[in-house]
């Protein structure tokens, strides 16, 4: 039996195994991200997904992690390249194709949510009532989502006065009504270049998590204020395989995804960006960085204005998927905010 070695992989790669009784041929899936090698996704559910394929194959199914954009520069086109094959998996985040999941993006505005579980566990109630259809093209692997529970900013912004004429990027295109209703004004950019807007002043300010403030990502640099006690955002992020590799796989090594995939995946996933917030927040609380920035919070009442002009944004949100056709969109939010 050959043995291979990716210095830059996780697992080892057998040449074949006997599986269950049945000959195996070895496969390796290539997983491309668009976030740094030390992000927590690429370390801790890439890391346990590598070591789960491995183990439950006995090491006949293995990946190799590309981070960085290695297979293709930049988040936005990380659907197409799953879909095209460029990559055997992705990580992605939903509202850089916002077309293509409509219904998943109305796990982004404010409700009843406050962190990733909370949220990614609503999101799976419904999912295969309302969700799943928009995902015919891939396999999904996991759909879950990471809590903006902070906004990351050059000016204090912790009152709706001082959100007047913002420059704020908010977690996705369709909270723009809510955004507006705020009074300040919606920037789209990716996460890979709020800490240059933020530092030129393109942007005022963006919505973050609290990993978003530390390393890897590092906005306590740039910012001057970090604000809290908002009504929190998602985004949403989904990690989809190539539809044609997964049914290119033998039985054994589906079943082996299969276990895997769906609320597991998203759990997992999910309990990451939780742990990396807290373990941000700790950092936050401990580092000499953050005595130069103020962190506020927003008051009771300002924050009871803050939460009437999410209602008044919401109500623009559904009549726009009304005009798009989807004509429930009422319906899909209510049900996750049950």
């Amino acid at each position: 039996m050959k043995i291979r070695i990716f210095m830059g992989g996780l697992v080892l790669a057998l040449s074949t195994f006997t599986l269950n009784g049945d000959k195996v041929s070895a496969e390796e899936l290539t997983v491309a991200t668009f976030i740094p090698p030390q992000h927590h996704i690429n370390k801790n559910l890439f890391g346990w997904f590598g070591k789960e394929i491995a183990k439950r194959s006995g090491g006949s199914l293995t990946m190799k992690l590309f981070p960085s954009g290695q297979l293709g520069a930049g988040p936005v086109q990380q659907y197409k390249r799953v879909v095209e094959g460029v990559a055997d998996i992705t990580f992605g985040v939903s509202a850089y194709t916002a077309a293509i999941f409509p219904k998943t993006m109305l796990t982004i505005p404010p409700g009843k949510s406050t962190t990733a579980k909370e949220s990614t566990d609503r999101l799976w109630r419904v999912f295969d009532k309302y969700m799943a259809d928009e995902y015919k093209q891939v396999k999904a692997l996991g759909v879950f989502t990471v809590a903006g529970s902070l906004v990351a900013s050059t000016k204090d912004i912790s009152t709706m006065k001082g959100l007047k004429g913002t420059k704020l990027v908010p977690y996705a295109a369709m909270t723009t009504p809510i955004i507006k209703a705020m009074g300040a004004v919606p920037v789209q950019m990716p996460v890979t270049k709020m800490y240059t807007g933020l530092s030129t002043g393109t942007i005022d300010a963006t919505y973050a998590s609290y990993n978003n403030i530390t390393p890897p990502w590092n906005f306590w640099d740039v910012s001057k204020y970090v604000v809290g006690n908002i009504p929190v955002q998602f985004a949403a992020t989904y990690v989809a395989m190539n539809k044609e590799r997964y049914d290119g796989l033998s039985a054994a090594h589906r079943k082996i995804i299969d276990d895997l995939s769906g609320k597991t995946m998203s759990d997992q996933g999910s309990a990451t960006f939780d742990g990396a917030d807290r373990r941000s927040e700790a950092m936050m609380k401990k580092s000499p960085k953050m005595k130069k920035l103020s962190w506020v919070q927003v008051s009771s009442a300002e924050r009871a204005k803050m939460d009437a002009a999410v209602k008044k944004g919401l109500e623009a949100i559904f009549a726009d998927y009304s005009k798009r056709g989807i004509k429930n969109a009422r319906e899909i939010y209510n049900a996750l905010n049950q």
